[in-house]
């Protein structure tokens, strides 16, 4: 067995062990607003609840392994003592993952993530629509576990007031595990689907993505592509040049094919194909071929 005491391990290290032997973990999509009324939203899988009278959420913003910094939303939560806890389902994975980008300072999540902002009832930061449970929360406590690379910010949430979907509950009326489909996060780009297994989501950490927001309409429009698809098509850096469109179509005999048939149906559904494999960038090569 190996065996070794924390500190002979880089940060980077003992965070992909603890995250990988711990798990599967919750998340929470946090939505925030800064002191100046700017919107924030981040997932989380250090989260949990660990009381429910009182009703308390607990979740980590970490300090960054890399550099040592603090994140947005623990900035908020210091300064508003307000959140709001989304859980997250399958149907919102991708559009978590892009979330969780670092977009600069000022820049709304909620739109790069294309998720849409609900004004809550009791306090100021907004849930998020498409999420199956929403808690709104004050925050009562935050407790620095550290002040290096690597080290949490417990904060302890009380909810004041929980949103639940409907759809999702049972003929009892309470919450059916099968109907709200959540999904957990493991180590490395590991994800969990409460009733159905593993996959993997590739982590958007050192590249920003374009951003649902930058999709244009006739995509984001259309009823092939589902929120997830449009996750996978904002994770993308920088949008394929007419020259790489070219060379793609001219190398795919098939792509040739329905590009010609001008039937945008079964365009976008040769696109969804390639987002089903996780081939972003062909996705978009064959929706902006005929533009």
């Amino acid at each position: 067995m190996l065996s070794f005491e924390p500190h002979t391990l880089s940060p980077a290290q003992l965070q992909g062990y603890l995250q990988s032997a711990v798990a599967p973990r919750p998340i929470a999509f946090a939505s925030s607003m800064d002191k100046n009324g700017k919107p924030n939203l981040s997932p989380f899988s250090f989260f949990n609840v660990f009381s429910s009278n009182p009703p308390i959420l607990v979740f980590s913003p970490a300090r960054r392994v890399r550099n040592n910094t603090t994140k947005h939303t623990l900035e908020n939560c210091e300064a508003t003592k307000e959140v709001v806890i989304n859980v997250v389902d399958y149907a919102l994975v991708q559009q978590a993952s892009l979330s969780s980008t670092e977009y600069p300072d000022g820049v709304n999540e909620f739109l790069k993530s294309g998720l849409t902002m609900l004004p809550s009832d009791l306090i100021k930061p907004y849930r998020v629509a498409e999420s199956p449970v929403q808690m709104e929360c004050k925050v009562n406590e935050i407790i620095a576990l550290g002040n290096q690379g690597g080290a949490g910010n417990l904060i302890i949430c009380e909810v004041i007031k929980i949103h639940i979907n409907e759809n999702i509950l049972d003929n009892k009326g309470m919450i059916d595990q099968n109907k709200i489909d959540l999904v957990s996060r493991l180590g490395g780009n590991w994800y969990s689907r409460s009733n159905q297994g593993m996959f993997e989501v590739e982590k958007p950490i050192t590249t920003l993505g374009i951003g649902v927001d930058l999709i244009p309409d006739f995509i984001k429009d259309s009823s092939v592509f589902d929120g997830n698809d449009l996750g996978k098509l904002g994770n993308i850096e920088a949008l394929p040049t007419p020259t790489e469109i070219t060379i793609f179509v001219q190398q795919n005999f098939s792509i040739k094919g329905v590009l010609s048939s001008d039937d945008t149906l079964k365009i976008h559904q040769k696109a969804k194909e390639y987002l089903n494999n996780n081939d972003a960038l062909s996705a978009w090569k064959v929706l902006l071929a005929k533009q």
